[in-house]
């Protein structure tokens, strides 16, 4: 018998059979977040299904993030909706400014080694750096496993990521998911697994590894996944009491591909407007005029990328003239952290906009919206047109420091230059 990835392990462990690349398999699900993005529609499947009980409540995670603050009666109503059948039933839910979800559910110890986590939003793949199979779905499925706790899907195959060498100073990990992102392209992992290996992995922190995995679905994989190490056990202890078992893949597992980068040889990373795979080295879009930077979202709103802004703000001499900063940190937790050691008043010092933790300026559902031309620079997964509220904005992606840096001389600038 061939070897195993380690998506095919997990998914043969929660469906019972011996799941290999390309079967079909109806698993057992371990958690399963949504969000007021996705949970409405998942009622009313849920009621057309014929629901009258959840199947297992304590596997279940709402999550206020995506309209937050609510600004309409609409959405204010909506988050009724689901506090009431949370009440109900017993689900657990997270409050509009707890933050989002996907943060949320990695900080209450909800994605596990081993385990399959699934999220009504596509950035559910977040969760693979815990070396668990995480995935997206849509809210029909959501439905499902809020009646009888499982799911179908077909076993991918796997793209194995081999990371050498280590990441140079004022290169980070947002720089890997972009360059890797302009060399598989959009569509480049669809329906497969990104799975990642090599010496490189031990220089990566956990956060780190978030970004990589989140970032997996704008390649089309259907998730991101990392074997688990040191690193992975350290972040779990005070998060989670329950017991877990890591996954790692065979010596002979077969993947359909293997990508190698090696990190002390990449240079910052942008991806222009309006296309994430758009990705060049920084240094040919330099000196692009920039008016909004935004530092946060599920990719680069953690403490860690807001200690590197912050950095390369205090380095640069602030925020140049013209320039609007706008700030989002992932959750509640990191925005106290943030307050604790100084960040968040250092960065308010500097002129930032502090926006409540969640999704809104993000997707442009609330919060802070670019005007007209304008051009932003931003921490995000997501550069489409109209992505941030208004199509005629346009946006690029980069890692913090790139955009701290930015924010600096108003034009795109390498952190490396402001640093030194």
């Amino acid at each position: 018998m061939a070897g195993r990835t380690i998506s095919e392990k997990i998914l043969a462990r929660k469906s019972g059979q011996d799941a290999q690349a390309g079967d079909l398999v109806v698993c057992e699900v371990d958690c399963a977040l949504g969000t007021d993005g996705s949970v409405p529609m998942a009622l009313d499947y849920f009621k057309a299904m014929g629901g009258k009980n959840v199947h297992d409540s304590a596997r279940l995670v709402f999550a206020l993030d995506h309209y937050v603050p609510p600004a309409s009666p609409q959405t204010i109503e909506l988050h009724r909706v689901m506090q009431d059948f949370a009440k109900r039933f017993g689900v657990t839910l997270h409050e509009a400014g707890e933050g989002i979800g996907h943060q949320l559910i990695v900080e209450t110890g909800r994605a596990l080694p081993g385990s399959l986590v699934v999220g009504a939003d596509s950035h559910a793949v977040t969760y693979g750096a815990l070396n668990c199979f995480a995935t997206g779905i849509g809210s029909s499925d959501l439905a499902a496993i809020m009646l009888c706790g499982r799911m179908w899907l077909r076993v991918p195959d796997s793209i194995r990521v081999v990371l050498t060498g280590e990441l140079p100073s004022g290169v980070y990990a947002k720089d890997i998911a972009l360059a890797l992102a302009g060399r598989l392209g959009a569509d480049g992992a669809a329906y497969q697994a990104l799975e990642f290996a090599g010496p490189g992995l031990a220089t990566l922190t956990l956060e780190d590894r978030l970004v990589l995995s989140n970032l997996a679905v704008e390649m089309g994989a259907k998730t991101g996944i990392f074997p688990a190490d040191e690193e992975t056990v350290a972040y779990l202890e005070g998060r989670t009491g329950q017991a877990f078992e890591p996954i790692a893949p065979d010596p002979d597992a077969r993947y359909s591909r293997t990508v190698e980068i090696a990190l002390d040889a990449l240079p910052p990373q942008i991806a222009l407007p309006h296309l994430v795979d758009q990705v060049v080295p920084l240094e040919d879009a330099a000196g692009t005029p920039v008016q909004m930077v935004y530092l946060g979202t599920c990719t680069g709103g953690r403490l860690r990328d807001f200690h590197q802004a912050r950095a390369v703000l205090e380095a640069g001499g602030g925020v140049a003239p013209g320039v609007q900063l706008v700030v989002t940190p992932a959750s509640r937790e990191v925005r106290d952290a943030m307050a604790a050691d100084g960040t968040l008043d250092a960065l308010v010092g500097f002129g930032a906009t502090v926006v409540e933790p969640g999704c809104g300026s993000c997707c442009g559902t609330c919060g802070v919206i670019p005007a007209d031309g304008v051009s932003v620079i931003s921490t995000a997964n997501r550069n489409f047109k109209g992505r941030m509220g208004n199509a005629k904005a346009s946006i690029y992606l980069a890692s913090p420091a790139a955009c701290a840096a930015t924010a600096t001389r108003g034009a795109v600038t390498d952190p490396r230059e402001v640093s030194r």
